[in-house]
């Protein structure tokens, strides 16, 4: 692969760590096989550590896409089937109920009137999520019970009890009827460990990261790795910064629920080879992981155009394939129909665009401020386009 010069993706990069309050980035930006690569800034608040290409960064919700591609190897298989009902192996979804009306009381439910199926939660229509009005009163228990929200790994319950937990909330809407945000790809990762009677961690370090050969993916960092991982910190008053979570806090240890929708550490690097799997149709380093159809199901939009308004909040315009967003607009400098991808809540963002084989991957430590994606990560995205 042919570097390309990243002059000008540092300049971008520095411009922006410069005016604050963010320490630091790592971007990488692929044409074809040119690859301009930075890192700009520090670890920390105080400037005492550079970042460099290899940190390790908490990735939050771009664990999505490598979530979706793991269920895809098992429908491969025929383990599952995208068309099949999930009570089979979820059993506390056997029978959902819904709320009567989104803005109703949590009590005031009916019965679902069909199964949920994977391809629902692929597509984030089971019933579950978030959506654009977090005030509707069957939002509340996502937060409280279910953890949902900012990362926080050891603050999950175990999949078992979690899944109790879930099996409580009602529904917001009846499944496939809406989109709805985050909650499909936690239920999607306790649904592979149920299928495969392994682990998540350890199904996804088998079946994607080895032979992606995404050495510093995973639920954890080891510590030896610790200190490439930087510390990771919200806006605070007076545009100071707050620390949210150290190199040896939350991501030290495996957590009890290893998430589905926002777990993983991970590289540019090693996001990139995930990028190239998917831009070669399913094929890395002459091992298939994926066929070019589950590829092309993965990065199509599964939307309609009400479901994709409705999610407004989220997806701003942009429909959903599985585990990201996918472009069907092309109205701003980066919206080029048919990129997929998604962003992170930690300050990360990753996309590919199939037509072209470009790869944008943008990792902060930052937490962002809400779905809205921020100014850095759109002048990055003119900048790639």
């Amino acid at each position: 692969m042919a570097a390309g010069d990243a002059t000008g993706l540092r300049a971008l990069l520095t411009t922006h760590v410069s005016a604050g309050p963010l320490p630091g980035a790592v971007a990488l930006v692929a044409r074809g096989d040119r690859i301009e690569a930075a890192a700009v800034g520090s670890a920390d608040a105080a400037g005492t550590t550079p970042l460099t290409r290899d940190s390790i960064f908490r990735i939050a919700s771009i664990t999505k896409p490598v979530v979706a591609a793991a269920v895809m190897t098992l429908v491969e298989e025929g383990r599952i089937a995208l068309d099949a009902p999930v009570d089979e192996w979820l059993p506390e979804l056997a029978s959902p109920m819904v709320v009567r009306t989104p803005a109703g009381p949590v009590d005031d439910v009916v019965p679902a009137v069909r199964p949920i199926t994977v391809f629902d939660l692929l597509t984030f229509r089971s019933g579950h999520g978030f959506p654009s009005d977090f005030s509707l009163p069957a939002v509340a228990p996502l937060f409280g019970e279910l953890k949902q929200g900012p990362p926080q790994p050891q603050a999950v319950p175990a999949p078992d009890a979690w899944m109790a937990a879930l099996s409580r909330i009602p529904l917001l809407c009846q499944p496939g009827d809406n989109w709805l945000y985050n909650l499909g790809s936690d239920i999607l990762g306790v649904l592979i460990a149920r299928v495969t009677g392994v682990t998540l961690p350890d199904f996804l370090a088998e079946r994607v990261f080895e032979p992606l050969g995404m050495v510093d993916t995973g639920f954890e960092v080891p510590a030896g790795k610790r200190d490439r991982l930087p510390y990771y910190y919200r806006k605070g008053e007076a545009g100071g910064l707050e620390l949210i979570d150290p190199p040896d806090g939350q991501w030290s240890t495996v957590p009890p629920f290893p998430s589905g929708a926002g777990g993983l550490v991970s590289t540019v690097d090693d996001w990139y080879a995930f990028a190239r799997m998917l831009l070669a149709d399913g094929t890395a380093g002459g091992r298939t992981l994926l066929s070019p159809a589950s590829v092309r199901q993965m990065t199509t939009d599964h939307l309609t155009e009400p479901q994709r308004e409705a999610g407004a909040l989220f997806l701003e315009g942009q429909g959903w394939g599985f585990g990201g967003s996918v472009d069907v607009r092309n109205v701003d400098p980066w919206n080029v129909p048919g990129r997929y991808g998604w962003v992170g809540g930690t300050g990360t963002a990753a996309h590919i665009t199939p037509s072209t084989g470009l790869v944008t991957i943008l990792l902060t430590q930052l937490e962002a401020e809400g779905p809205v994606p921020s100014t850095l990560l759109r002048d990055f995205w003119r900048f790639a386009a």
